[in-house]
């Protein structure tokens, strides 16, 4: 069988071929289109001595440093260091390649000059959202602009009959990698979608205007902004029939947060909707879906594109490759990419059970998965409660937690200092809006127990809100994302003092970007 008839059946390959073609890419891909056009890597190729004939197999994947958010960001000597990231060909050397030479015979110089500047110069760009570093641009070609047009219509085609629905996208409108991708599902996969830009384009009212108009069948979005608009929905008496999926990025979707979404859509006219969540990150240009699952099943991954990129789950103190079915750190390298490129991409994610190659439980595929909960080890953060010593908050579980809590709605954890003294010990505020008749004090004792109990802390107060207030405090319709987690302790200005909290950010900085 052909290379090419191989390429298209990734979804149905064994592990052992699909490797052995990932190894062929990644060979093609460094020799012929990183090694020779990225300044970075040439330079870091020749430090460690290595050339593209080092590199044939996943296997060889370790002898590359990785890369870091860290390696990207601007220095004094190299204020733009991110641009040494993007391919950069020289077009005489393009011009003397044989392939390129027979396209030019059989189509003319023009026209080929015309293809090579489309695949090679940057047209488009994401960017990181800046939230734990300054922000780092990530530069698309028209080639790009395809492979991000096919990854997300991969994740459009999960669902049956995609062609014939609607779509709604109700992604912030910015540079973001999650807006763009729902954008060009709908673009590459000939599917009518109406991209609202979200609650700080349109409103949580002009969205739901929207809904009314066109009834989707489709709705994607950050999942607070949908949880609000939701509850909106049904405070107003509205009804949103026929949506079928509800699309998920850009946050944490744990199982509180589908069970609240899926019974809201229910109060509004859908009760069959299927909830899905996603995960992307900016540095991979990339985003991935879970195989939709029956309500009370164990989920069943997140489907990869082994033709598109290579990901490894490594130790985060060691760095060596985990063995299949084994949790780590995500890193990630691409296979077909232009314009900004990273191999070896420490993301700073953990996924809870790795990667596995086993068939899909729901779909049958053997394409590889993501198995397991994905969380930031920059949300493992380190608070002073006491005098003598501190604890460290896994702020992952604890966002699980709340969503689990029944009679909560929306809510946000507001880190403090006693007395808004920078020196003074750490102070956790929880503001709630309940979604049942329960009396506050029920719930404040309900609350407390369950966090001393899974987290061996207590909340030094619980503030109870209406939606009104939360969306507020929030910024929905505001801010990019909507705020869940904030920060309002004083900074001491002078030295560092023993109750200043640390994010715990492990080897490498994080900033995933989920659609």
């Amino acid at each position: 069988m052909s290379h090419a008839k191989l390429t298209k059946k990734w979804h149905s390959l064994d592990r052992d071929t699909c490797l052995e073609l990932q190894g062929r890419k990644l060979h093609e891909y460094l020799r012929d289109c990183v090694l020779p056009f990225s300044p970075h890597y040439r330079k870091v190729f020749a430090e460690h001595g290595l050339t593209a004939g080092d590199i044939r197999t996943v296997g060889d994947l370790h002898k590359i440093p990785f890369t870091s958010k860290v390696d990207l960001l601007p220095t004094p000597e190299a204020p733009r260091k991110s641009l040494e990231f993007v391919l950069q060909p020289d077009p005489a050397k393009l011009a003397r390649r044989p392939s390129v030479i027979l396209r030019a015979l059989l189509h003319g110089r023009a026209r080929v000059r015309d293809e090579l500047d489309r695949e090679w110069r940057p047209t488009f760009m994401t960017a990181t959202t800046g939230r734990s570093t300054e922000s780092v641009a990530f530069l698309y070609s028209q080639h790009d602009i395809r492979n991000l047009g096919l990854g997300a219509g991969r994740i459009a085609d999960m669902n049956p009959h995609s062609r014939e629905n609607r779509m709604l996208n109700m992604f912030p409108f910015a540079p973001h990698l999650a807006f763009w991708y729902m954008y060009y599902a709908g673009i590459d996969r000939n599917i009518f979608c109406l991209s609202t830009g979200g609650g700080k384009v349109m409103g949580t009212e002009g969205n739901l205007r929207a809904i009314q108009k066109i009834k989707p069948q489709v709705i994607s979005g950050m999942p607070t902004f949908l949880y609000h608009a939701l509850t909106q929905a049904v405070q107003e008496g509205l009804r949103i029939e026929g949506a079928k999926v509800l699309l998920l990025g850009g946050e944490k979707v744990p199982e509180g947060m589908r069970r609240k979404l899926a019974e809201l859509s229910a109060q509004l006219g859908s009760p069959d909707v299927t909830v899905i969540a996603t995960y992307g990150f900016t540095e991979a240009k990339l985003a991935w879906a879970e195989c939709p699952y029956p309500p009370g099943q164990t989920p069943p991954g997140y489907h990869l594109y082994p033709d598109l990129g290579i990901f490894e789950v490594i130790d985060p103190e060691t760095g060596r490759v985990q063995p299949d079915d084994t949790g780590g750190e995500i890193v990630w390298t691409p296979l077909e990419q232009r314009g900004t490129v990273v191999l070896r991409y420490r993301t700073g994610d953990h996924i809870e059970h790795g990667l596995t190659y086993k068939p899909c439980s729901c779909c049958g595929r053997r394409m590889p998965r993501l198995m397991g909960r994905i969380s930031r080890v920059s949300d493992f953060r380190a608070m002073r409660f006491q005098k003598i010593k501190g604890t460290i908050l896994d702020f992952n579980e604890l966002e699980h937690a709340l969503d689990d809590v029944p009679g909560i709605g929306s809510w946000q954890i507001e880190l403090r200092k006693a007395q808004d003294d920078p020196l003074e010990l750490d102070e956790i505020h929880l503001h709630v809006t309940k979604t049942s008749d329960q009396a506050n004090e029920t719930l404040n004792t309900q609350l407390s127990n369950m966090l001393h109990s899974r987290f061996e802390m207590r909340p030094n107060k619980i503030n109870f809100h209406n939606q009104e207030q939360m969306r507020t405090l929030q910024k929905v319709g505001v801010a990019l994302k909507e705020q869940r987690v904030v920060d309002n302790r004083p900074k001491a200005t002078g030295p560092a003092s023993p109750g200043a909290a640390a994010a715990t950010t492990g080897p490498s900085p994080q900033n995933a970007v989920r659609p």
